[in-house]
């Protein structure tokens, strides 16, 4: 999953937000210099990505894109489940998106000592061009996949990948919408057996 479903599936401790939001930049036992809360973010969002990498209907998406994409399709795949995510936000939460990502801004403001240097890097731009609000439109989409793409120095190719969120769109979000449901009961259990550890 891309960042968004990353910071929902966090619960509402903002600790445990941002660590599950710095994780991919933590490698192997590193996540046990943060505090407590932030360990249990990291370790909660490499449980969300083993049990997405090997979940059927995520490789089902993931094999629509693969002749195009190779293994770039998994990265894909998240920020198109994203996308579904903010679009339907309000199948899954009672607060608005805009003020949700508005205090997650804030969090991370909050917490800025205490992240990697790449997401203090990012920081500015996430919150200057909003991108998790603008994960609902295909515009914000095409902005975040093309900047993946440069960031592969255009390897990756994703930039055309909304080609194929237009196409299929009907059976991407059918697949995320399947697929979401059976991963918050998962996290949810998850979050609890790892505070209770």
């Amino acid at each position: 999953m891309n960042f968004l479903a990353h910071i929902y599936l966090s619960g509402d401790d903002p600790q445990i937000k941002i660590g599950n939001f710095i994780a991919d930049g933590i490698r192997g036992k590193k996540y046990l210099d943060y505090p407590e809360k932030i360990r249990t973010g990291i370790l909660l969002h490499r449980e969300i990505d083993t049990f997405t990498d090997a979940h059927q209907t995520v490789k089902k998406s993931t094999k629509r894109l693969h002749e195009n994409y190779g293994h770039y399709s998994g990265v894909i795949v998240d920020i198109f489940y994203d996308h579904f995510l903010a679009r339907n936000w309000s199948s899954y939460s009672n607060i608005p998106l805009d003020e949700y990502v508005k205090d997650f801004y804030e969090i991370l403001n909050d917490h800025y000592e205490i992240l990697p240097d790449r997401y203090k890097k990012m920081r500015p731009y996430l919150i200057r061009e909003n991108w998790l609000y603008s994960y609902r439109t295909l515009d914000g989409i095409s902005k975040v996949l093309d900047g993946m793409n440069r960031r592969t120095q255009n390897r990756s190719k994703m930039n055309f990948a909304i080609l194929e969120l237009e196409k299929y769109n009907s059976e991407f979000e059918k697949e995320f919408s399947s697929f979401f449901d059976e991963l918050i009961t998962f996290s949810k259990h998850k979050l609890k057996s790892l505070l209770h550890e």
